[in-house]
């Protein structure tokens, strides 16, 4: 292939946009950007370098005592989703670590956060519970209020999942001890004024 665009979309810098020769793609040393001089590896299917050809439908037709797709009634079923049960051609079978997924049941898992493989952030409430005791500690009379918030948020950030990065719950510990300690001291403030104003 001659240096060019490629043939579907152009192949744009991650920095400055600038197209990219398709020649320079899949090399085993990184390329420089013409126009920036930023460092770059592209790697690319070999697939979308061919010319796009006219093909006939894809998957089986079905045939008469053949089961048939739930969604493509026309295609012969190869494939049980794993999820709902339905019968899937092969244009609707998902392979996803291991697991047969058809792509209702695909979408709903990514809406619903159900499929760990496909979660790609995730609120960090320990941190959030951790951040609600400590920085109210610079405005220090805001703690009577937050410091019940953030004991509520740390004990329901225990039971939620954590980073999808390995880290411990040190966060949601300390985050217990700081507002347990701030509502230990508020309580014991209430009872030496309580105390002064009765004598």
């Amino acid at each position: 292939m001659t240096v060019g665009e490629c043939p579907l979309f152009p192949l744009l810098c991650s920095s400055c946009r600038t197209p990219l020769p398709a020649a320079l793609c899949n090399s085993d040393e990184p390329i420089l950007c013409r126009h920036c001089s930023k460092q770059l590896q592209v790697e690319l299917f070999p697939a979308i370098l061919k010319p796009l050809h006219e093909g006939g439908s894809v998957g089986l037709q079905v045939t008469e005592g053949e089961a048939s797709c739930f969604y493509h009634p026309d295609k012969q079923a190869i494939k049980i989703c794993s999820s709902c049960g339905r019968f899937i051609c092969s244009l609707c079978e998902i392979d996803l670590a291991g697991r047969c997924l058809c792509p209702v049941c695909l979408e709903q898992g990514r809406q619903n956060e159900q499929l760990s493989e496909l979660v790609t952030k995730r609120t960090l409430h320990d941190s959030i519970a951790l951040n609600t005791a400590l920085l109210p500690l610079l405005i220090w009379p805001v703690t009577l209020i937050t410091a019940p918030i953030a004991l509520y948020l740390a004990l329901t950030a225990w039971r939620k999942p954590t980073s999808i990065l390995p880290r411990t719950r040190i966060r949601i510990v300390f985050a217990l001890l700081f507002s347990v300690l701030q509502i230990i001291a508020w309580a014991a403030l209430g009872v030496f004024l309580f105390q002064k104003w009765s004598s």
